[in-house]
């Protein structure tokens, strides 16, 4: 049984990191307090940029792991607040600040889980705790570059707000740079091309195509054209060009490369994706973390968000304390007593798999 001290300690870092800014690419005074934090328990920190990773006291290679991770960077601030969000004030149960929400809370969780396990031994995996960076902006300096240097895991829990319910299925994300080409022309004259409307008809296409293959726990892809733009400066100019941006939203039934075939099949226009990095994440019913869930009385669903679960190439669940719907607001708060029901969902989640009754 985890105790008090835990929950003490958990608040009270959450408070430091809440006074120190951490906004992606300037999370290093975070990464030390972690660090600190870690070590200060007789941790052995490992750290490459702003990642801070650990394992357990009688980690064993020959061991499958369990990798812990959430992140400790944050957005800029919500221009509509009206409290200091560096100022981790405590107002009815509530911790108020920014980073409380999305994702403190459940990092802070996550460190009092790993410390519980910490010190056990003859454990049938290993536990990794992995505090990361740049997540708000799925930097390439964050997760993804030290995935070649953890140990090796089986499986991961990802700590992000779900009010401790079971995030089995995370919409991966594709952005789509398109371009229509046309040709140069007069508009008071029948000349030219006009890649404006070879443009209008593609996104024509990508507001009514529907994927045939619907998620069961994340419904259908969404396609949404979010930018148009042409070069012209002149009025009476008819466009050669005329690029325009598509976030695509994926689901476990298709992967980026399938989605990407069927849209340049579709459309007449030059169609480059930026990444091909965030990809949807789905983990069976039948996993012994998903069962532990279920054995606990958790909720099963599916995210519409991404998170670093994207990135990270094994099996994960997507669960912890706070609520997704706060994340990023003004005012960003966490609620006290959801810091402590995130320690204790942690610590049966581990235990189950584990065999720890």
């Amino acid at each position: 049984m985890w105790t008090e001290e835990r929950y003490d300690d958990a608040v009270r870092l959450l408070q430091q990191l809440i006074a120190t800014p951490s906004f992606s690419r300037e999370e290093q005074d975070t990464a030390q307090l972690i660090a600190a934090f870690l070590e200060a328990r007789g941790v052995t920190v490992q750290r490459h940029l702003h990642n801070v990773w650990a394992v357990n006291k009688h980690f064993d290679p020959a061991k499958p792991g369990i990798l812990l991770n959430s992140h400790h960077d944050t957005v800029k601030p919500n221009p509509q607040y009206t409290r200091d969000p560096f100022s981790p004030d405590i107002v009815d149960d509530k911790l108020y600040g920014l980073g409380s929400n999305d994702a403190g809370g459940c990092l802070v969780s996550l460190l009092a889980a790993f410390m519980h396990f910490f010190p056990q031994e003859n454990l049938p995996y290993n536990i990794i705790i992995a505090a990361t960076a740049e997540e708000e902006i799925s930097g390439q300096n964050g997760i993804e570059s030290i995935l070649d240097t953890l140990p090796s895991f089986e499986f991961a829990i990802v700590g992000e707000p779900t009010k401790t319910d079971l995030a089995v299925a995370e919409k991966g994300l594709m952005v789509l740079d398109c371009m229509a080409h046309g040709k140069a022309g007069h508009a008071a004259r029948d000349e030219g091309e006009n890649a404006l409307y070879k443009a209008m008809d593609a996104i024509n296409w990508f507001r009514n195509y529907r994927f045939p293959k619907v998620s069961e726990t994340l419904g259908p892809v969404k396609m949404s054209v979010t930018v148009v733009q042409t070069s012209n400066k002149a009025h009476n100019v008819v466009p050669a060009e005329c690029s325009f941006v598509v976030d695509v939203r994926a689901t476990d039934q298709y992967t980026l490369e399938e989605m990407l075939d069927v849209i340049r099949a579709n459309v007449s226009v030059d169609v480059t994706p930026r990444s091909l990095r965030m990809r949807p994440s789905f983990i069976p019913r039948e996993h012994a973390l998903v069962q532990a869930g279920l054995s606990l009385g958790k909720q099963l669903y599916g995210s519409p968000t991404t998170s670093d679960q994207a990135l990270i190439p094994a099996t994960s669940v997507k669960v912890g304390p706070g609520d997704s719907a706060r994340s990023h607001t003004a005012d960003e708060f966490i609620y006290l007593e959801e810091i402590r029901q995130g320690i204790d969902t942690y610590i049966k989640l581990l235990s189950i798999v584990n065999g720890i009754n």
